[in-house]
């Protein structure tokens, strides 16, 4: 007769350790160590007692399988929530997030540096709905109490902002809104749950675009919302009802990518602050958006509440034409020009958030460009800048028409 296991240890185990057993059950799966791919839709039942009375752990393949559980249980587990839902996209899981605290009449606080899309989702669906959204500088901090109405219902963060890096005070904003009876959101994709821990900062709802560092590899698109105990019943609700099902194979993969996460983040982290480094002292450059350095206004409230970072971040040029930037684009060897991020390969785009800025003006003092650094040899990305900025100043160098 075996002897009984030992019970585990009542200390807490480290993040990195938690990301290699969280949701792996290998005796249910014949000893195998990841769960497989279960595809299907149909679940039978044994009995028409069962069938009657929904009698089984699984009902519906929509409704989850033993798959998309083994990632919940794991998500769940690493962000310290309440529950979890998986949904097929990033942006899906903040539509759901919003949906599932929200009616009309309501009122909506939404920083102003927030993800694009998410910002068009408030200004057509929810505005269609009879929801208001009105956007506030992501700086604000305790000052976003003078902004709650008896209406408002969440106030939505996104730390730092979306391509231009605003660093909020997270606490201050969660205290102020919880004071009023509404809810905080926060889109946590670029530090993810190991660079911030949302819900132990008093987050109510923790949302992240799991096609970025979860899949870690460019293949998947995925979002999931870790809920506090404040919102879990009715973000479970509104995402059973709308019928949100990620992709088996996507589910698969992000659980594969779970197990590299911390290993993938610190090299991310640590090639972009070299590449940072090496950028700070090139004279094309204005400045550097990413509140991981020291020089950055927002690197104070980083060290308070974050515990790591990412491979993103921006930079402003000095001045220079179009064409000169373009040339610095497409000279790149290595950095590939694409949307997302958060895969082992390095990107570079170049951006303009004037256009969806409305409660803050956005007047940077020459063109910007969003890089990601990925799991290259930083040694061979800086060349390959360098080899950038040398087709920058060629361009920038002829006269204005000629090719």
């Amino acid at each position: 007769m075996s002897s009984p296991k030992t019970p585990p240890s009542p200390r807490r185990r480290h993040i990195a350790t938690d990301l290699v057993h969280a949701g792996r059950e290998p005796a249910e799966q014949f000893g195998f160590v990841n769960t497989p791919i279960y595809r299907g839709s149909t679940v039978l039942y044994p009995t028409a007692d069962d069938l009657a009375n929904r009698r089984g752990r699984f009902s519906y393949g929509r409704r989850g399988t033993p798959t998309s559980l083994a990632l919940e249980s794991a998500l769940k587990q690493i962000t310290g929530g309440a529950g979890v839902v998986l949904t097929p996209s990033g942006l899906s899981a903040a539509s759901v997030a919003l949906l599932s605290v929200v009616k009309a009449g309501d009122h909506i606080l939404m920083t102003d540096s927030v993800y694009e899309p998410t910002r068009h989702v408030c200004d057509t669906v929810l505005a269609r709905l009879g929801v208001t959204t009105q956007y506030f500088d992501p700086l604000i901090g305790a000052g976003i109490a003078e902004m709650i109405r008896p209406a408002t219902r969440l106030v939505y963060c996104e730390a730092p902002g979306s391509q231009t890096f605003e660093m909020g005070d997270i606490p201050a904003m969660v205290e102020a809104a919880h004071a009023r009876d509404a809810l905080v959101a926060i889109d946590n994709t670029w530090a993810t749950s190991l660079g911030f821990d949302g819900h132990s900062h008093g987050v109510d709802l923790v949302i992240e675009a799991g096609t970025k560092y979860l899949g870690g590899h460019a293949d998947v698109n995925l979002g999931f919302v870790s809920a506090a105990p404040s919102a879990w019943k009715s973000l479970q609700g509104t995402h059973g009802t709308l019928g949100q099902c990620a992709a088996a194979e996507d589910i698969f993969l992000a659980l594969r990518g779970l197990r590299t996460l911390a290993l993938r983040l610190q090299r991310h982290q640590a090639s972009a602050l070299e590449v940072c480094d090496w950028l700070a002292g090139r004279p094309e450059v204005s400045r550097i958006l990413n509140p991981m350095l020291p020089t950055d206004p927002g690197h104070a409230l980083f060290k308070r509440d974050f515990t790591g970072g990412c491979g993103l971040f921006s930079i402003v040029l000095k001045p220079a034409p179009r064409e000169a930037v373009a040339a610095f684009l497409d000279a790149l060897e290595l950095f590939g020009m694409g949307y997302s991020w958060g895969g082992y390969e390095s990107l570079a785009i170049p951006f303009d958030a004037k256009a969806y800025r409305t409660a803050t003006s956005w007047q940077p003092e020459g063109p910007t460009l969003r890089f990601h650094i990925g799991l290259d040899e930083p040694a061979d990305l800086i060349d390959d800048l360098e080899r950038g900025f040398a087709a920058m100043a060629n361009a920038a160098s002829r006269p204005e028409g000629e090719p």
